[in-house]
């Protein structure tokens, strides 16, 4: 008896000895934070604008602290998708939604870390952050399913007012974009020249700004925007109130239906001020332009005189044969449409700048769905569903405040009367820019 009361008071201490033990030695879990990706991409996004939130989710366990969430130059972050700020902090939960938006101040690349940071944990994570901040753009819709053809009470050009961007002090480049869609009969069989032009109010002259050939058989859907024209060296006449016109020489009434939009990009100009003169405007239609390998009365010589504080002096040429005249050249081409060519500006009557009227890749155009006409051999300069491609000339600044002489000459060549005419369209116009008030050059014949 007496050692069964020995062995009772003996498991009695035991047992509070083990509760005494077990209250000292409380299991510690390590804390942990994770996040379900290591990196995030946003679309492109224009300068003071913002993207589209993304949203990552934060899993947290056996924490005890905040969690700070702390955004990069360009980024914003946010608890509920609303209020959004450069950082927060927050008790977490098991599982935590963090909201980021992209918000780029500058044309730049965004390329930073987004820092996920608590006491609870030793090391930081770090999120990978890519976005792209694009030049703020204004745009504006100018001519809308404008029809153009010929018959069935169709024209084959069109002119209209248009409101446009009223202040171009920062404007560093205008685009231009064409989008032809097709009639309900389909688009036009063949490929027709086409340009747009823009009236000089004070002279009533109409400048043009793009020129391009229509593709057989369909319009220019394959392409998101159209067609895309750098119309910059125009800006001058590209603000307030502007009359365009459009032009496409379909003999069909099957007619292109044609709309064009403006974008209008911020940015540092790379001048203040622009002037244009007309040098050569021989652009009505395909066969308006200059005679070629025949005698013809048209006037390529020009007298210009150029400003005295032209900082940068071009000349803007756009070129494109016309006609299947003979006889062939060696590898089987005819004029002007296929026959290769190089034409000469001269200066004061020395060759100054050539324009190869060569291949440039018409098999390789986009819009390649232009059976069953034949769009994929080379032309001239040019390419069936394409804009006909931009000449740009630079003459050195030390003919600022002089008087040149200009001439076109076209490379040696005859005709023998055979196979048809062919003809050059072409318009030439001197751009003078200055950080200074300037006039527009003098062009006389």
């Amino acid at each position: 008896m007496k050692n069964l009361f020995k062995l009772l008071i003996c498991t009695i201490l035991l047992t509070c000895g083990s509760d005494d033990e077990s209250e000292n030695n409380v299991i510690n879990l390590p804390a942990n934070i994770s996040v379900n990706v290591s990196s995030l991409s946003f679309e492109n996004t224009m300068v003071n604008q913002i993207s589209e939130s993304q949203v990552i989710i934060i899993d947290a366990e056996n924490t005890s602290s905040e969690v700070n969430i702390s955004a990069p130059e360009g980024y914003e972050v946010s608890s509920d998708n609303s209020s959004f700020s450069q950082s927060f902090s927050f008790v977490p939960e098991i599982s935590n939604e963090v909201y980021i938006r992209f918000t780029p101040a500058e044309a730049i690349n965004y390329y930073s870390t987004l820092v996920i940071s608590s006491n609870d944990i030793s090391n930081n994570i770090n999120i990978n952050l890519f976005g792209l901040g694009t030049p703020l753009i204004h745009n504006y819709q100018a001519f809308q399913n404008q029809a153009l053809g010929y018959g069935g009470g169709f024209s084959q050009s069109a002119s209209q007012m248009f409101s446009l961007h009223d202040d171009l002090s920062e404007i560093q480049q205008i685009k231009m974009y064409l989008q032809i869609d097709c009639p309900s009969t389909g688009c036009d069989d063949w490929d027709r020249f086409a340009n747009v032009k823009v009236k000089d109010q004070a002279t009533g002259n109409w400048y043009e700004i793009a020129r391009y050939i229509t593709p057989y058989w369909v319009g220019t859907q394959q392409l998101q925007r159209g067609l895309e024209f750098d119309v910059t060296d125009f800006k001058s006449f590209l603000k307030d109130n502007v009359e365009l016109r459009i032009y496409i020489e379909n003999w069909t009434t099957k007619a292109d239906i044609v709309s064009i939009d403006f974008d209008y990009i911020v940015g540092t100009p790379d001048y203040e001020n622009y002037e244009v003169a007309e040098v050569l405007s021989l652009h009505s239609n395909s066969i308006s332009g200059v005679p070629y390998g025949v005698t013809h009365n048209l006037d390529l010589e020009k007298s210009i005189q150029i400003p005295s504080d032209s900082e940068n002096i071009q000349f803007r040429t756009i070129i494109s044969g016309w006609g299947h005249a003979t006889p062939y050249d060696a590898d089987g081409r005819p004029c002007a449409e296929w026959c290769f060519r190089t034409h000469d500006i001269k200066i004061n009557g020395s060759n100054t700048f050539q324009h190869n009227l060569g291949p440039i890749g018409c098999s390789a155009n986009p819009i390649n769905n232009q059976n069953p006409g034949n769009w994929q051999p080379d032309r001239a300069g040019w390419c069936p569903g394409m804009a006909v491609p931009v000449r740009m000339n630079s003459l050195d600044t030390s003919y600022s405040g002089s008087t040149i002489s200009f001439e076109y000459d076209f490379e040696d060549w005859t005709s023998d009367g055979n196979g048809g005419n062919a003809f050059y369209a072409i318009s030439t116009y001197i751009i003078v820019k200055s950080n200074s008030e300037i006039t527009a050059p003098i062009v006389t014949d």
